[in-house]
C-alpha cells in the first residue's frame, strides 16, 4: 500500500528538500545556479542600496534649498549613482531571466524525463492499483512546478535577505522601530502558513474528484464520442457533474480563504499601524531637527519595504510549502521499485511453451482470476482460447507475454521458468494484436506501420506488405499523400493538407499491419478483428493460419477464425473445462458446443 502524503514537511525534512532541489538544478546547470545566487543577493542589496542614495538626494536638495552652495553638486552626484544602479538592475535582470529559463528547462527535462521513465518502468500490475495511480498524480503536480522550485528559493532567498538588511538598517536608526515592524510581520506569516497547509491538505482529498473530473473533460472534447454523447442527451448532464465537481473542489479552498479574512486584515492593520508610527517618529525627529529632511524618505521606503517583502515572503513559502510537501510524494513515487533485467536474454526464439497450473490474483483483490490453468503451444501451432467474458483470457495472455507473473505456478520456454528470462529478449519474438489498441494519431500512416518494430532503419517495401497482409494497403494509398498521409483529421503536413479521419476497421487494419510489421515468430491475438468485416478477417486468417513458421495464440469469439485452430482451449471461471479441435468439441456438445451453437452451420434438414 502506498501512504498518502502529510500536508506539510517538518522543518530538518524541509530544509533537507531544499538541499536536495538545489543539487538536482546545481547538476544540471551549475552556472545558472551560480548567477542565480549572485542575483537573489543583488536583488536583496540593490534596493535598500538605492533607497539610500534617494534619501541622501533629498537630503541633499533641502540643504540646497536652505542656502547650501556645495549641496546641490552633491545631488546631482546621487542622482547619478541612482540612475546608473537602476540601469545595471535592469541589464542584469534581462540576463537574469534568460538564465532562469535556460534553467527551467534543462531540470524540467531532467526531472521530468525521469519520471516518465519510471512511470513506463513499473511493474503491469500497478496500472490497475489505485494506490499507485493516486500517488502518480501527486508526484506529478510536483513534477509539473519543479522548473519554477528553484526560482521561488531563490525568490526566497531574496525577500529573507531583504528582510533582515531592512530590519538592520532600521536598527541603525531607532531600535524600538526596528522591534515594532519586526512584531508586526509575525502575524501575516502565521496566518499564511495555516492557510496553506489547509489548502494543501484539502488537495490530497480530493484527488479522486479531480481524476473524475478530468476524465469527463477528455470524453467531452473528442470527436470521437461526440455523437453518443449528443445522441444519449447527456451533455448537460456531465457540464453539471464537471460544475459540481469543480465546485466541490474551488469553492471549499475559497472557502478557507473567506474565513481567513478577517484575521489577516487585523495581521494588515497591525502593520499599517506599525508603518504610522514610524513615520510620526520620523517627522518628530526631522521637526526637532534630530534627523536630517531626507530621514523621512529613508525611514518610509524601508518600513514599507521591510513590510511588503515580508508579505511576499509569505506567498512565496506557502507556495514552495504546497511543492515540498508534494516532493515526498514525487520521491516515493520515484523509489517505487521496478523490475530488473537480470535474465539471461534467449538466444532465439523458443520451440516449446508451457503454461504449468498457472494461478492469479490481482493486486488489492481476494478473487482468484486463474485456477490452474495448464497447457502446452508448439512451435508453428495456432492455437485458440474461447470463453465467456471474464472467463480469464486475457489475462492469461499477459501472463504469457511476461507483463503479469503468475501469483504460483509458471511459464516455461523452452523448460526455463520465464520469470528468470531477460522479458525484453522474450517480447523481440512476440507480436500481440489487442482490440485495445494504440492510436497513433500524431503520425503517418506509414509510421503507424513502422512502429512496430523501430529497431531497425524503416523498410517501405516491408511495410506496404504489412498493410497487405492486413488488408490495409487500398485505403491508405487512397489517401491525398498514401503511406505519408496522417491519419488524424487533427493533424496536417507542412503543405497544409490535414490529415484524415479512419473508421474503426481501417484503425485495426493499421494496428494489424503495424503488428505484421513486426514479424514475430509468436502472434497472440485478442479479438484482434471485432471491427473488420467478416470478408476480411476470413482472407486475413487465411494467410495467418497457412503461415506454419509462425505460432498463433488467437481469443476470437468468431468461429471462422477458431475452427482454423489446431487446438481449441475452452475456459470458464479461470480454469480449462475442455480442449481439443473444432470438431472434436463440436462433437462432445458441451460447453463449447453450446457457446457456438447459434453460428454452427447446421447439418441436416
Amino acid at each position: 500500500m502506498v501512504e498518502r502524503s502529510a500536508s506539510r514537511l517538518p522543518l530538518i525534512p524541509y530544509a533537507r528538500a531544499v538541499g536536495r532541489i538545489l543539487a538536482l538544478s546545481a547538476k544540471a546547470s551549475p552556472g545558472a545556479v551560480a548567477m542565480k545566487v549572485l542575483g537573489s543577493l543583488i536583488g536583496a542589496v540593490l534596493p535598500l542600496v538605492t533607497t539610500y542614495f534617494a534619501a541622501l538626494t533629498t537630503t541633499a536638495l533641502a540643504e540646497a534649498y536652505a542656502g547650501d552652495p556645495d549641496a546641490g553638486g552633491r545631488a546631482v552626484v546621487y542622482v547619478v549613482v541612482t540612475a546608473a544602479l537602476g540601469l545595471f538592475w535592469g541589464a542584469f535582470t534581462s540576463v537574469d531571466r534568460y538564465i532562469q529559463q535556460v534553467l527551467s528547462f534543462r531540470v524540467g527535462a531532467i526531472v521530468g524525463d525521469s519520471m516518465y521513465q519510471r512511470f513506463l518502468a513499473l511493474e503491469f500490475w500497478r496500472y490497475d492499483d489505485k494506490e499507485t495511480v493516486d500517488l502518480y498524480d501527486r508526484a506529478r503536480r510536483f513534477s509539473d512546478s519543479y522548473p519554477r522550485v528553484l526560482d521561488r528559493i531563490a525568490a526566497i532567498f531574496t525577500q529573507l535577505v531583504s528582510v533582515v538588511l531592512a530590519i538592520g538598517a532600521l536598527l541603525l536608526v531607532s531600535w524600538w522601530v526596528a522591534l515594532i515592524v519586526l512584531v508586526a510581520i509575525v502575524p501575516s506569516v502565521y496566518l499564511q502558513f495555516r492557510l496553506s497547509r489547509e489548502q494543501m491538505a484539502h488537495w490530497n482529498t480530493q484527488v479522486d474528484s479531480r481524476r473524475q473530473r478530468r476524465m469527463i473533460e477528455t470524453n467531452i472534447m473528442r470527436p470521437q464520442y461526440i455523437a453518443e454523447i449528443r445522441l444519449y442527451g447527456v451533455v448537460e448532464y456531465l457540464m453539471l457533474l464537471r460544475s459540481r465537481l469543480r465546485e466541490a473542489d474551488e469553492l471549499r479552498r475559497l472557502d478557507f480563504q473567506r474565513r481567513y479574512i478577517p484575521k489577516q486584515l487585523l495581521a494588515d492593520a497591525l502593520q499599517y499601524g506599525a508603518e504610522v508610527i514610524a513615520l510620526l517618529w520620523v517627522v518628530g525627529q526631522i521637526i526637532a531637527r534630530a534627523q536630517p529632511v531626507g530621514q523621512f524618505l529613508y525611514i518610509q521606503q524601508i518600513v514599507s519595504r521591510a513590510l511588503g517583502t515580508a508579505n511576499d515572503l509569505v506567498s512565496s513559502l506557502s507556495s514552495i510549502d504546497e511543492d515540498l510537501s508534494n516532493l515526498k510524494d514525487y520521491e516515493q513515487f520515484m523509489k517505487l521499485p521496478v523490475p530488473e533485467a537480470t535474465g539471461e536474454p534467449l538466444s532465439g526464439p523458443p520451440s516449446r511453451i508451457d503454461l504449468k497450473d498457472i494461478r492469479f490474483t490481482y493486486a488489492g483483490s481476494d478473487l482468484e482470476v486463474l485456477k490452474g490453468i495448464s497447457l502446452s503451444i508448439e512451435r508453428g501451432r495456432h492455437i485458440a482460447i474461447v470463453g465467456e467474458n471474464g472467463a480469464g483470457k486475457s489475462t492469461l495472455i499477459r501472463i504469457l507475454a511476461g507483463l503479469y507473473r503468475p501469483s504460483s505456478g509458471a511459464v516455461l520456454l523452452d523448460g526455463r521458468d520465464l520469470g528468470t528470462v531477460g522479458t525484453p529478449s522474450w517480447h523481440r519474438y512476440l507480436a500481440v494484436m489487442s482490440q485495445d489498441f494504440l492510436k497513433y494519431e500524431f503520425a503517418t500512416a506509414g509510421n503507424n506501420i513502422y512502429f512496430g518494430d523501430v529497431a531497425s532503419p524503416r523498410e517501405e517495401e516491408r511495410i506496404e506488405r504489412a498493410a497487405a497482409d492486413a488488408e490495409a494497403a487500398d485505403f491508405i494509398r487512397r489517401l491525398p499523400n498514401g503511406f505519408e498521409n496522417h491519419v488524424s483529421n487533427w493533424m496536417e503536413d507542412p503543405r497544409g493538407r490535414k490529415g484524415s479521419g479512419l473508421s474503426g476497421g481501417q484503425w485495426q487494419r493499421l494496428a494489424m499491419a503495424r503488428n505484421f510489421y513486426r514479424d514475430a515468430p509468436f502472434i497472440v491475438m485478442d479479438e484482434p478483428t471485432s471491427a473488420i468485416d467478416a470478408l476480411a478477417e476470413h482472407r486475413i486468417f487465411t494467410r495467418l493460419f497457412d503461415d506454419r513458421s509462425r505460432t498463433i495464440v488467437a481469443i476470437s469469439h468468431r468461429l471462422a477464425t477458431i475452427e482454423k485452430a489446431d487446438v481449441v482451449y475452452m475456459l470458464e471461471d479461470g480454469r480449462v473445462v475442455e480442449s481439443g479441435t473444432h470438431r472434436e468439441l463440436v462433437e462432445l456438445r458441451g460447453r463449447y458446443y453450446r457457446m457456438f451453437e447459434s453460428q454452427l452451420q447446421p447439418t441436416g434438414p
